[in-house]
């Protein structure tokens, strides 16, 4: 194992409380460990690295961890930065993995290789001989999914990689966007035993982006497709009904978890689930929803529409819901975002709400419920993308679920 001498600086230097049901917990953010275990792995053929981050933490207690990691050198070694993975699941021993060598993505390797990516095009999207590919990663969750875009000559799509038990699944979710009054991406093709999905690219601008730079659209046209994603009759969709009562308790025994050591916050959460769990047990699904509505799944047409990019939870759920998750997303960022986009956020939060209750007729203690229960869902980030100050960034993001339920 490397010496504290010359252990990589690992960064940011977290700490979760001992975990009995996974008692190698601790080596995950230990420094001279993962330094050790990348060198032995994959660092061989490189340099030492300048530092190794922590990206991501995904976190049950007592069951499983994982932790991944971006490697990256100093600037004149002209390296590009390398993603490795760190699981751990209770009984078993770490399991240690790179990027694009993940055993739960079987297709992801092949799917992100410009010569296996052209193969595989061919095969299951259309002929296109064999083209200079390029393939780049715009968005990667260990073990559960990759958002992969391909540029194959003058062409641009997407290919999204996921586990592949879910692809029929997927398929079915599109269903319901794709006859709603969004515009989705076209389904090109499929690979369920890679479980690899090729969709069209809609050429839009990102909602997020826009409001951050104060180019906030009328909400009237993002609510004008929700109602009609609503209207679709529960018969035509298969998909799978939204588990609202094993999100929120998730989330909760894993805040208790990490905050087991921090009075404030512990009690913190005992407040907002003493509100929330009479609400969450009684929650229903009431018709076909998005499920995980937000302003970074939508892009802006050209022509005022607007477009939905991620759909793989629509299925059965509830349109308040729908609503208050979009509203949790902008009012934490409101509060945690820059000070340049948090006016602006802010701005549209109060619109987007006010523009939901006077169309629907809802009672605005109902939608507080539902953006509170997000917003205590959306406090995990905390722990998922770990800062520095993680443990201060989680107290006040309880504080502002807490705000909403007063």
């Amino acid at each position: 194992m490397a010496s504290a001498a010359t252990a990589v600086p690992l960064s940011p230097r977290v700490a979760f409380p001992q975990d009995t049901g996974l008692d190698e917990l601790w080596m995950l953010f230990d420094q001279e460990w993962v330094c050790s275990v990348y060198r032995q792995r994959f660092g061989e053929e490189h340099p030492v690295p300048e530092r190794i981050r922590i990206r991501q933490v995904s976190y049950t207690p007592g069951r499983m961890a994982m932790v991944s990691y971006i490697v990256e050198w100093e600037r004149e070694a002209y390296l590009p930065s390398q993603h490795f993975v760190a699981w751990l699941e209770r009984g078993k021993p770490v399991e240690v993995f790179r990027y694009p060598d993940d055993p739960r993505l079987p297709g992801l390797k092949q799917a992100a290789d410009p010569a296996g990516a052209i193969k595989l095009i061919n095969k299951y999207v259309l002929s296109v001989g064999a083209r200079r590919t390029r393939v780049e990663a715009v968005r990667y969750r260990p073990g559960s999914r990759a958002v992969l875009r391909y540029s194959v000559g003058r062409m641009r799509f997407y290919g999204r990689v996921i586990r592949p038990a879910t692809v029929s699944s997927f398929l079915k979710s599109w269903e319901p966007i794709a006859r709603s009054g969004f515009a989705a991406p076209r389904i090109a093709g499929y690979w369920a035993d890679g479980g690899v999905v090729w969709m069209s690219e809609i050429p839009g601008k990102n909602l997020r982006s826009l409001i951050r730079r104060g180019l906030q659209p009328d909400p009237g046209p993002i609510l004008d497709g929700l109602t009609t994603l609503w209207a679709t009759p529960n018969g035509e969709t298969q998909g799978q009904a939204f588990d609202l009562s094993g999100a929120y308790h998730r989330a909760k025994r894993s805040l208790l978890h990490v905050a087991q050591d921090d009075a404030l916050a512990s009690l913190s959460i005992g407040r907002i689930a003493w509100s929330l769990d009479t609400f969450v047990e009684s929650w229903r699904p009431s018709a076909v929803a998005h499920n995980d509505f937000y302003d970074d799944q939508i892009l802006v047409l050209p022509d005022g529409g607007m477009a939905l990019v991620d759909f793989e939870e629509a299925g059965p759920g509830d349109p308040m819901l729908d609503v208050g998750n979009f509203t949790a997303h902008l009012r934490w960022r409101s509060r945690f975002g820059r000070k340049t986009e948090s006016d602006g956020t802010s701005q549209y939060l109060d619109e987007f709400r006010a523009a939901a209750l006077e169309r629907f007729g809802w009672r605005e203690r109902d939608l507080n419920l539902r953006e509170a229960v997000c917003l205590f869902r959306i406090c995990t980030n905390a722990v998922r993308h770990p800062q520095h100050h993680w443990r201060e960034r989680l107290g006040a993001g309880l504080t502002l679920a807490s705000e909403v339920l007063e």
